[in-house]
């Protein structure tokens, strides 16, 4: 074993002298205190790694120096506490202040090293998932939220309200590519359940008669191949945030027990008679116009409105087109570190084109574009001969109109009644040649002539 700083805590001499020995000789680093005063010495001076904690020390209450250990070291150190026989409850009270197990005395000596082992293996895991924790974060703090357009200052307003919160159900709509998405995970990663998961579920990814075993789980024997029982998103998500994407396509039956799990946080696995409690906030999100299917008896009125508590519009980029550059420069600075280029940004001429592009994908397709030229190209500006031909070699603009309506607008009767007047007066009276002039049929112009009374 590598050089280990485990701290022995107790007051029988004995028990520290074995202990220390049998640590040593496995290669740990040792140290040992009798009491808490100098317990806690020791830790702050040396920093252990694992601490043998005796709960019974003459100068003070060995969960006292617990849950300072905790409290100054989170995770990075893992506490292993040491009860006579018949404090079981008071060692289960240790654990649920964070310590990472118990033993009974008297114990066999050779078992610390294997403790030991697993206590560092233990506290690894739980850095890394903290770590990991840190990084998302910071992944989805403020600033990955990009642009300063009016449309995106009122989601971002909306985004801090609601994450200030823990329970408020919230229901994202935008087109595809408008970041629905990153707005939920943004939610989640700044509200106090950020330490807990974020369960991603796609509606349309998930076949119908597999999505309530997915949301809900489900008992051994509640169908054909349910050989064991299972955990669902719903129960995996306890604590955290649940992400209905597509949540349009979500079944009606599946719907109506949605329903019950908003309003009462209680549901039951399918093929289970016991209710279940799920402490989660659901955010929801789609592309689609939900009040158009309830109207169409698609999606349920009930569920709509429950869902609705906080609505987030998110715009289409071609309503902010002001953040694209900025869009572009979040993208561009990200994929030179990612793919080691040194672009600088976009060439004015570039720009102009990209300004005039629609976006129908969105910032999806702007992210995907950016990713594309830089993966492929080299330099250190994107240039026009860079951009695809949808966004290089704009489609012709439609010439401008021969007939321009007047701001108040006007009777189509009566241009078309002047227009024959008009025709038949070029012509002499002429019907052949004014229905020439038209580009209509003889017929269609007496058709007029009777309709007008000319």
């Amino acid at each position: 074993m590598a050089a280990v700083r485990v701290l022995v805590v107790d007051d029988e001499q004995m028990i520290r002298w074995s202990a220390e020995q049998t640590l040593r000789a496995a290669g740990c680093e040792v140290a040992v205190a009798a009491s808490a005063g100098e317990a806690l010495e020791v830790f702050e001076r040396w920093s252990p790694q694992v601490v043998f904690l005796d709960l019974r020390l003459p100068d003070g209450d060995g969960m006292d120096v617990l849950r300072q250990i905790k409290e100054e070291s989170g995770p990075a150190t893992a506490v292993v506490v040491m009860t006579a026989f018949g404090e079981v409850r008071t060692a289960v009270e240790a654990m649920r202040l964070g310590a990472y197990d118990y033993l009974k005395k008297p114990f066999d000596f050779d078992e610390l090293e294997v403790i030991v082992r697993k206590a560092l293996e233990d506290t690894r895991l739980k850095r890394e998932v903290g770590d990991l924790q840190e990084e998302r974060k910071k992944a989805y703090g403020p600033e990955s939220i990009v642009g300063q357009s009016e449309p995106m200052r009122r989601v971002m307003s909306l985004v801090d309200k609601v994450a200030a919160t823990d329970s408020a159900t919230v229901l994202v709509q935008g087109e595809n590519g408008t970041g629905k998405d990153l707005i939920a995970r943004v939610i989640h990663y700044r509200s106090p359940r950020a330490d807990g998961p974020f369960i991603d579920v796609s509606c349309t990814a998930v076949p119908d008669t597999l999505l309530e075993s997915e949301l809900f789980g489900h008992e051994r024997g509640a169908f054909t191949d349910a050989r064991s029982a299972k955990r669902g998103l719903i129960e995996l998500a306890d604590g955290g945030t649940l992400f209905l994407d597509e949540i349009g396509d979500m079944p009606l039956v599946s719907q109506a027990k949605l329903l019950k799990v908003i309003e009462t946080k209680r549901f039951k696995r399918l093929g289970g008679t016991v209710d279940r409690v799920a402490d989660i906030r659901i955010i929801a999100a789609t592309n689609k116009d939900l009040e158009a299917a309830v109207r169409d008896g698609q999606f349920r009125e009930d569920l709509y409105y429950r869902l609705k508590v906080v609505p987030i519009a998110l715009p289409p980029l071609r309503e902010r087109k002001e953040d694209i550059p900025l869009l572009l420069e979040y993208y561009v600075r990200k994929y030179n570190a990612e793919f080691r280029k040194r672009f600088r940004g976009v060439s004015e001429a570039a720009l102009r084109l990209l300004m005039a592009y629609s976006w129908p994908g969105n910032v999806r397709e702007l992210r995907n574009l950016v990713e594309r030229i830089l993966i492929l190209e080299s330099g250190e500006m994107i240039l026009p001969e860079h951009l695809p031909p949808e966004i290089a070699q704009p489609a012709p603009t439609s010439a401008p109109p021969r007939f321009r309506l007047p701001p108040t607008g006007i009777s189509l009767e009566e241009v078309e009644r002047d227009f024959v007047r008009q025709a038949l007066e070029l012509a002499g009276g002429n019907q052949t040649r004014a229905a020439q002039l038209l580009n209509v049929s003889r017929d269609a112009l007496r058709y007029r002539m009777q309709k007008f009374g000319l």
